[in-house]
């Protein structure tokens, strides 16, 4: 296509691969809002739902929980779950990301979006 004109055949490749690049992140930056991770805490009886974006969606408490002299474990509980859904939440964005950039020769740990 660019032929005799140097250097500029291989930038209308990298521009090209730069803009299906960003429409593959549009395209994972959306699916991570619909792929849905669920953090826990007590056992199981406090569960908090979150997207992989990290945003919190839903809680589930045990009923049996509901003790007014232990408000302050069914709080830590109620914490710990949602600490755990997002934990969750950001190890798979990352691994979705990763899946994204391994064709891309970026450094090992190189974390995108920048």
């Amino acid at each position: 296509m660019f032929k005799g004109m140097g250097g500029l055949g291989d930038m209308a490749k990298m521009m090209a691969a730069a803009k299906d690049m960003q429409g593959k992140m549009e395209n994972l930056q959306e699916e991570l809002r619909t792929i849905t991770i669920t953090g826990e805490s007590g056992a199981g009886l406090v569960k908090a739902t979150a997207t992989a974006k990290g945003e919190l969606t839903a809680l589930d408490i045990d009923p049996s929980i509901f003790n007014p002299d232990e408000k302050e474990v069914v709080e830590d509980l109620i914490l710990a779950a949602i600490k755990d859904a997002q934990l969750k939440a950001s190890e798979r964005s990352q691994q979705e990301m990763q899946k994204l950039t391994e064709g891309l020769g970026l450094p090992p740990g190189m974390k995108l979006p920048f």
